[in-house]
Parts: structure tokens; C-alpha cells; sequence
């Protein structure tokens, strides 16, 4: 087992690292930037290097900066998390070539993959469902035309390099084709210094489906069946489940065993995810990408699955087979997972700043995985999310009430949150009865959100000025009488609210 190991990653990713570390009595290292100087992961861990200032590019994203730390700090293995470097096939190798165990796939796992189009293909000649769509990149307008006429509209331009949904454009016209070829293509470049863009038909009622997979180093693949992540907000997951309530169980066994072939194809080591696009009205499921590292949404499989992945990612990184067959493997009710964001919750713009109040939920078969605590400063530099609430039920709908309850418990002041976004899907009949689709939030939320999200946010500022009353009565001579007419006034605001 490794001596040390260093985290190149910032936020609940990197606590959640090291605590898998403590459950091995493994000692960690954190690395971070000046603005993460107070974040709970550099509390945490063991050991703790400042790597630069606060935009990524400089530190998280500084590769030779992190190499230098990781000589300087003695690690043995290095935990990449997700997002940053953790699928960069160039980072990886580096590490390997300095005699330290890079916690993840291999580099030409990495290659193989982080390419959409190499993928596709490597999926076609491994006999997995793809998508309708061109048969390699589309470098023109007029090409493009031929083949959204071939495949019929609407259909969906992807950038080659992208993710995150960022360089996609949808096109339900003919109009609109050659203005989002454009757009695609520049995204593509600004954000993956790629322009390479291909298209694929775009499925109208779809749901996005992803399957867990884990390979070891002596050719054992298992799959710990799959995730439903269909609510987004700009193509970006917001709440992910497991079990996916749309999928029957014969198709289930069909995309784990597929998930499977796939993996063993190109020979992959450690945790990855198979992402699909699932008719929901067909059934018929048609590989996206893969993601060759540890997904945000993991908890939600460990809770129904029981398996730690964090730590079954360091064993297999050590040499040692797979803990679990996969007949071992076994789903055991149901777990929803709400990404807490620091966000405008209507127009979905970031909310950095000082949290005042801040109390995570807890109780029974309630879990939260954050890195932000009362007093803490949210950066504005990196993703938004926070915190990461996950409920677990005998049933779904015993998931969603116990997550209802969660939510309701989690008070946060001083910036703002999605939270009431999440409280408005969980009440929503189509997310009741799981027929939602990665539309759901545009289509079915977008007329609501002014009015209901202004109501409580009004409502929680009031509550923040009662507490504030308080604490001025604790340390200012504020008289009983006027500390009760505050209190008074407050709940005569909300009862009219009511």
C-alpha cells in the first residue's frame, strides 16, 4: 500500500480523498491556491503546499508546479479527483515517469477516450450502439447541410474535445445550422484550443444514462450498474440517482454487459463511466463519451452498492485484483444526490462570497459530501458547487422525502444557492414519476422560477435579519423590548408571505 498521497485537487473531492486515505491510515497531502487558503481540505489533510494564485491556470492547472510538490512532499501516488487534471493524458504520464502511482487510468486509456470522435469509432469496432451521425469530423457548413439532410433534423453539433456542455448546439432548423456550426467550433477552440466538431442525430425525448465501470491491472472488469443524471441546467448534471427509474431491468443487464465489452476492449484500469443517451421512448440507448475518472455523482453508487470507490481506485492503483465479482455486486435500494450550487438560482449565474450561516443536514440515511463551512469564503474562480447532499430509501419515493428533509435542514446565508431549485424538482410530478427528461429544467421549470425563487429568497433574508438582531442584542445595549418588536416585525413579514 502507498506511504503517501498527494491530491492534485481542490473541494469536496479532495476531502472525500482523504478520508478514504484515513479509513487505510494512509497519510495525505493537500495542495492549494491563495484563494483556497481556508478551505476544509487543506484543514484536513496531513500535510498542506501552497501551489500559486488563485486562477487555475496557475495553480490547480500548473502541472510543473505540481510535480515539484509532489518530489517535495515525498508522495508515493497521486489522486487526481475530477475535473482539472484528472483526465489529462500528459499529466499522467509525467507522474508515472517519476516513479509515482498515478491514481487512475492509464495514459492511453486517457488518449483513447478524451477524444470523442477516436472513441465513437473505438466503440463501433467494439460493437457498441453509437448515435446516427458523421462518420468523422465535419470541416464545413456545406457538409454539415449533407448530413443533417442524411440523418434527418434536429440533430447536435459537438466539438471533439469538449465536455462539460460546453462546444454542443442543437439544430431544430435548416436556418439555423450554419450559425451554430460556427458556434460549436469557436467554443471548441476557446475552451479546448480544438475547433474539430462532428454531429450526431438528436434524440427528442432522451434521457441521459451512465454506467459505472472499474478494471484492474489483471484483466478483471465489473460494472456497479448505472446512474440516471437527466436533470440539468446547461447541460450540466444538477441531481443524479440510482437506480434510473426509466430503465426496465432487461435493458439494465444489457448496457452493464455492454459497459463491460467496452471496457475490456481497450484494456481499462480503474474507475470510468459509460455515458449513454437513452430513448426514453424506445428504450434504445446509443453510446455519448466515456469519462475515464471518478464522477461527481459517485456517491450515489456507493451508498446503494455499499463498495467505497475512492478506496477500491487505491487498491487497484496498488496491484491488487478487484475486491468484488461481479456477482458480488448487488443494488440495494435506491440514493438521489442534489449538487448544491453557490449560484443565482434563476438565472444560474456563480454567487461567490463569505457564507455567514451555514449547517449542513444530518439525521438518518443522509449524507453530505462539502468543503465549505460558517465564515468561509467561496471563491469565485472555480465551479460553483459546494456540497453535495445524498439520501437513501428502501424506495424512491422514501429517497426523495428523506432528501426533502435534508434540504429543508440545510441553511445557508450570505450567498446563494440553488436549494429552492431542488425543492421545486423534487415537488414536480415528472420528476415524481421519473418520466423527466434532460429538458425537464428548461421546459418545465423556466416559467416558475422568477416568482417562487424571489418568495424565498425573500424569506430567508428575513430570517438572516432576525439572527442578525440577536447577535446585535448579544453584544450591543439593545433593549428586550426592541430585540422583541425586531422579532415581531419579522414574523408579520412572513406571515403575509405565507
Amino acid at each position: 500500500m502507498f506511504k503517501k498521497i498527494l491530491i492534485a485537487n481542490r473541494g469536496e473531492i479532495a476531502v472525500r480523498v482523504i478520508r478514504a486515505c484515513r479509513d487505510l491510515e494512509i497519510p495525505t497531502v493537500a495542495i492549494f491556491s491563495d484563494a483556497d487558503r481556508q478551505s476544509f481540505h487543506v484543514i484536513l489533510a496531513d500535510e498542506a503546499y501552497n501551489i500559486g494564485p488563485s486562477p487555475s491556470k496557475e495553480s490547480y492547472l500548473n502541472v510543473d508546479k505540481i510535480l515539484e510538490t509532489i518530489k517535495m512532499s515525498g508522495a508515493d501516488a497521486v489522486h487526481p479527483g475530477y475535473g482539472f487534471l484528472s483526465e489529462n493524458a500528459e499529466f499522467a504520464e509525467r507522474v508515472t515517469k517519476m516513479g509515482v502511482t498515478f491514481i487512475g487510468p492509464t495514459p492511453e486509456n486517457i488518449r483513447a477516450m478524451g477524444d470523442k470522435l477516436s472513441a465513437r469509432k473505438l466503440m463501433q469496432e467494439a460493437d457498441v450502439p453509437t448515435v446516427p451521425g458523421s462518420a468523422g469530423s465535419v470541416k464545413t457548413v456545406e457538409e454539415a447541410e449533407v448530413i443533417a439532410k442524411q440523418i434527418g433534423l434536429p440533430i447536435i453539433i459537438k466539438a471533439s474535445a469538449g465536455g462539460g456542455g460546453k462546444g454542443m448546439r442543437i439544430v431544430h432548423t435548416m436556418n439555423e445550422l450554419a450559425s451554430a456550426f460556427r458556434a460549436a467550433r469557436s467554443e471548441g477552440l476557446n475552451y479546448f484550443k480544438d475547433d474539430t466538431v462532428y454531429i450526431e442525430k438528436f434524440i427528442s425525448n432522451p434521457k441521459h444514462i451512465e454506467v459505472q465501470v472499474f478494471g484492474d491491472k489483471h484483466g478483471n472488469v465489473v460494472h456497479m450498474f448505472e446512474r440516471e443524471c437527466s436533470v440539468q441546467r446547461r447541460n450540466q448534471k444538477i441531481i443524479e440517482e440510482c437506480p434510473s427509474p426509466a430503465v426496465p431491468p432487461d435493458v439494465r443487464q444489457k448496457m452493464g454487459d455492454i459497459a463491460v465489452r467496452a471496457a475490456q476492449s481497450i484494456n481499462y484500469i480503474g474507475a470510468g463511466t459509460f455515458e449513454f443517451i437513452f430513448d426514453n421512448t424506445t428504450k434504445d440507448f446509443y453510446f455519448m463519451e466515456m469519462n475515464t475518472r471518478l464522477q461527481v455523482e459517485h456517491p450515489v453508487t456507493e451508498v446503494v452498492t455499499g463498495i467505497d470507490l475512492v478506496q477500491e481506485q487505491i487498491f487497484v492503483a496498488s496491484g491488487r485484483k478487484l475486491s468484488v465479482r461481479q456477482e458480488d455486486i448487488r443494488q440495494n435500494g435506491f440514493a438521489i444526490e442534489a449538487r448544491i450550487y453557490a449560484e443565482d438560482p434563476v438565472t444560474f449565474m456563480p454567487s461567490p462570497g463569505k457564507i455567514r450561516l451555514c449547517r449542513h443536514p444530518t439525521g438518518p440515511f443522509v449524507r453530505v459530501d462539502t468543503y465549505v463551512y460558517p465564515g468561509f469564503t467561496v471563491p469565485l474562480y472555480y465551479d460553483a458547487m459546494i456540497a453535495k447532499v445524498t439520501a437513501w430509501g428502501h424506495t424512491r419515493q422514501e429517497a426523495i422525502i428523506r432528501l426533502k428533509r435534508a434540504l429543508k435542514e440545510f441553511t445557508l446565508t450570505g450567498i446563494k444557492s440553488n436549494i429552492v431549485l431542488h425543492k421545486a424538482i423534487f415537488d414536480h410530478p415528472k420528476f415524481q414519476d421519473g418520466s423527466y427528461t434532460t429538458q425537464f429544467v428548461e421546459t418545465q421549470l423556466s416559467t416558475k422560477r422568477g416568482s417562487l425563487f424571489t418568495y424565498v429568497d425573500d424569506r430567508v433574508f428575513l430570517i438572516t435579519a432576525a439572527i442578525t438582531a440577536y447577535n446585535e442584542r448579544k453584544s450591543k445595549d439593545v433593549s428586550d423590548l426592541t430585540l422583541a418588536s425586531r422579532w415581531k416585525d419579522v414574523g408579520r413579514k412572513l406571515s403575509l408571505r405565507q
